[in-house]
């Protein structure tokens, strides 16, 4: 399959409509970034693909075709379903902008949105977007990325959703990652004793110079 893509787009053939059929959800990750950049926003029009399982970056690529492919109808009721397939590769602030039109998003599409974008939605824009399905998102709470997104939130917004999430950030408290520290250094430890125990010397000598100068 891959070849015969190879073949076809080397003898100058364009990613149309009919070729985006042929090559369908079956075969659409086999494409590279390049390929899909030149792939004309209309052809996904009459194109049914699902990319759930190519690459974030493919998924990021293909959303804006699709965005740009159905952008005249952006204020119909229409515009989820045909949008839908392409979401995993929204950023937040589209994911924003649909949480005011009562999509009543699913939650196996929810958790498959890119993680950047969601953890940038605040509890009353997950609220919009989810709709009916809202009480759904507390049987993901202990998973991620939900767990993720909940850990983020103030405890009080999440409250306010009457659903029953638990582990946001209560009132005059900040969650704070643990950083990660970089691993020991592979010197000896005689080495890394030596240098510990010289320290304070250097140190010492580096202030007597300075003050002398």
């Amino acid at each position: 399959a891959s070849a015969a893509i190879n073949r076809y787009l080397e003898l100058g053939n364009a990613l149309n409509a009919t070729a985006l059929g042929a090559i369908g959800t079956r075969y659409l990750c086999l494409l590279n970034a390049t390929e899909l950049e030149a792939i004309e926003p209309s052809s996904l029009r009459l194109a049914s693909l699902d990319p759930s399982n190519c690459s974030q970056e493919m998924k990021d690529i293909l959303y804006q075709k699709a965005k740009k492919a159905f952008s005249d109808q952006h204020r119909l009721p229409a515009y989820y379903e045909l949008i839908l397939p392409y979401l995993a590769g929204a950023p937040a602030a589209d994911l924003k902008a649909l949480s005011k039109d009562d999509v009543n998003m699913n939650l196996t599409t929810f958790v498959a949105l890119r993680r950047d974008s969601l953890m940038l939605l605040t509890p009353s824009e997950v609220q919009g977007l989810l709709g009916i399905n809202l009480p759904e998102l507390a049987q993901w709470q202990n998973r991620s990325p939900v767990r993720d997104w909940v850990v983020q939130q103030k405890q009080s917004e999440l409250d306010q959703l009457h659903i029953g999430l638990t582990g946001g950030t209560q009132e005059g408290y900040i969650n704070l990652v643990t950083p990660k520290f970089p691993a020991p250094s592979s010197a000896p430890l005689g080495t890394v004793a030596v240098a510990l125990h010289l320290l304070p010397a250097l140190l010492l000598s580096l202030l007597m110079v300075s003050s002398l100068s």
